[in-house]
């Protein structure tokens, strides 16, 4: 036999609570609570598990707008609807209500077709939104990790050219990672969220693109460069940069924006020896600076 879905009836109205359990205890299990802490408390332990809320305005002790406000405090407006019980029917209220985040209302006294058809449908549109929202982040999961895995293929024929092992690449992804999470602990003021790290440490992967420029024989040469050769090497940042920018219609993307200033300044030193454009402290951006600790090491 299939569980009932679980409704919480939050009401200080003894009336109120037996009134609605007749009405849809039949089709649904009901837990009942006396006041909004009781109410929070039956939610904590089981957020997961209650399909719909149905919560009274007027209470002691704490009101329906204060207990929304402390759901999605929690993070738990989200993840059940809320049906507000009223005789109330002011404009003001019930614009007031919606934008507490409540989902529906059922005027007292009860109507029982209403309340059964209110009831039925919240928990029904919920749970579509919820596998609507479900379905949109597998794409976006989906999009994401095949442009990772275009990224990682290009950055490994790189990194074959070069006759070196494509776990270079990894190596300075996972590590680039590391070190921008270990700065935000240290410096807030960065303000990198986990998604811009993501965006940067995915960019890394590309840091050394421009080496498809350089003549194999300079690029894989087993013994020390002349400053000649050198001077070849070191174009690979900027042809780099020019490779990715002339790439069509990416140019304004974020990803692409961090991706060529990795490119063309990963080799740009703090005291301004680095090249190609010899720039300066905060004058280097922290993607190209953190990719630079990460490379070298």
């Amino acid at each position: 036999m299939d569980q009932k879905p679980k409704i919480l009836i939050v009401d200080d109205s003894a009336f109120n609570q037996e009134m609605l359990s007749e009405i849809l205890e039949e089709q649904y299990e009901i837990i009942k609570a006396d006041n909004g802490f009781e109410g929070l408390q039956v939610v904590e332990k089981d957020p997961h598990g209650i399909s719909l809320i149905l919560l009274d305005y007027y209470m002691p002790h704490m009101n329906g707008f204060e207990f929304l406000k402390i759901m999605k405090q929690r993070g738990w407006l989200s993840q059940i609807p809320i049906i507000m019980i009223t005789a109330e029917s002011d404009g003001e209220f019930i614009d007031q209500a919606y934008g507490y985040g409540i989902f529906d209302f059922i005027v007292r006294p009860f109507n029982v077709s209403i309340v059964r058809h209110r009831v039925e449908n919240t928990i029904l549109a919920h749970a579509k939104q919820k596998r609507l929202q479900y379905l949109v982040q597998k794409q976006v999961k989906e999009q994401g990790k095949q442009s990772d895995m275009l990224i990682n293929i290009l950055s490994h024929i790189v990194e074959f050219r070069n006759e070196e092992s494509g776990q270079h690449v990894l190596n300075v992804r996972q590590l680039t990672k590391v070190l921008l999470k270990k700065l935000t602990e240290i410096d807030p003021q960065l303000k990198l969220d986990n998604e811009t790290i993501e965006q940067i440490a995915l960019a890394s992967s590309l840091h050394d693109v421009g080496k498809i420029t350089v003549p194999s024989k300079i690029l894989n040469k087993p013994s020390r460069l002349d400053p000649e050769e050198f001077e070849q090497i070191k174009k690979h940042a900027k042809n780099g940069y020019d490779i990715l920018n002339k790439v069509p219609n990416y140019r304004n993307e974020p990803l692409m924006i961090v991706s060529k200033q990795i490119a063309r300044w990963h080799h740009e030193r703090f005291d301004g020896s680095g090249y190609p454009d010899g720039l300066k402290g905060s004058e280097i951006p922290i993607s190209a600076q953190v990719v630079a600790i990460a490379d070298v090491y």
